[in-house]
């Protein structure tokens, strides 16, 4: 009787782990878990400190200085390595009240935004000053937070990640990409095959990857070496369960967007003059928000009628 009751625990127990997180609020409180094993920020690489789920980052020990929000950086919050707004923007939900919409009504945000894959704990001044700009190489410039070597642009709007976790980075962005029918423009594909390249997986990652493996019920198999991103690569979308018309949203508003930097006009892959465009004018950008926060306009021969799914 005991050995029937002890295998009927297992295997709940067993079920309960593959179980994905069902919003945000629970990935966290689950994330929080796994990491309370890795205690290391994913910005800076400083030794975080968890007390009761939540973690404090030893900003002097890793010699983290403030820039300008103290209380943020004392904290550690979980950071959506690819931003909410690039896989929410496109849906419609967003256009009608952004994330906390998408986060009460639709199924599938849901779903991308507990994907654990996806989460990382992060000090949370780097958070906040990172929001949602895309990763890119910088110039040279002045140190930000100490001897943290993240570095947050602006202007331009871009971050550049330190090299020990570049090649992370590149990996996620494939397997959201993958899972989730997400196009990735093709410059930032370029960046990430490189990273992915010059930072390839160490143990830490293969581990971690493992223990997420382990509540998500599935492996992120850019990780584990049985996919291999290459350019234009075919995205799967495997395991979804939303509507099929709610995927195909997501993959054709969220299409790539290319600026021309000369005309300052940005075209959609529908577009004429999509194709039209010269390589050393081009500038891709990941939603046409960031087109437009750029200095940018929708060209004149591309109808906002044909933009499915499009921000204004």
């Amino acid at each position: 009787m005991f050995k029937f009751i002890f295998s009927v625990a297992l295997f709940v127990l067993s079920a309960a782990v593959a179980a994905a997180p069902a919003n945000f609020d629970s990935a966290k409180t689950i994330a929080s878990r796994i990491y309370a094993l890795e205690k290391q920020e994913f910005y800076c690489g400083c030794t975080i400190r968890w007390q009761a789920g939540k973690g404090i980052p030893d900003l002097k020990g890793c010699g983290y200085q403030i820039r300008k929000n103290g209380p943020r950086a004392n904290r550690i919050e979980w950071e959506h390595v690819m931003p909410a707004q690039q896989f929410g923007s496109p849906l419609a939900c967003w256009k009608k009240g952004g994330r906390e919409q998408c986060g009460k009504t639709d199924v599938l945000f849901k779903q991308m935004e507990a994907d654990l894959f996806n989460l990382k704990p992060a000090i949370g001044e780097v958070n906040g000053d990172r929001a949602h700009y895309r990763f890119g190489m910088l110039p040279a410039q002045a140190p930000q937070y100490g001897s943290c070597e993240v570095k947050v642009d602006f202007k331009s709007r871009l971050v550049e990640p330190r090299a020990e976790i570049r090649g992370d980075i590149a990996r996620i962005h494939f397997y959201m990409a993958d899972k989730y029918q997400l196009p990735l423009a093709k410059a930032q594909q370029q960046l990430f095959m490189a990273w992915h390249q010059q930072d390839p997986v160490d143990e830490t990652e293969r581990k971690l990857q493992q223990r997420i493996a382990q509540q998500m019920g599935h492996a992120n198999d850019f990780v584990t070496g049985k996919k291999v991103w290459q350019l234009n690569y075919k995205v799967s979308g495997f395991g979804l369960t939303t509507p099929k018309e709610n995927r195909q949203t997501v993959a054709v508003s969220s299409g790539q967007v290319l600026g021309n930097k000369r005309s300052k006009l940005y075209h959609l892959s529908h577009c004429s003059g999509y194709r039209q465009v010269s390589e050393r004018n081009q500038q891709w950008f990941e939603s046409e928000q960031q087109a437009l926060d750029a200095g940018f306009k929708r060209a004149g021969n591309c109808s906002a009628e044909a933009s499915i799914g499009a921000e204004d």
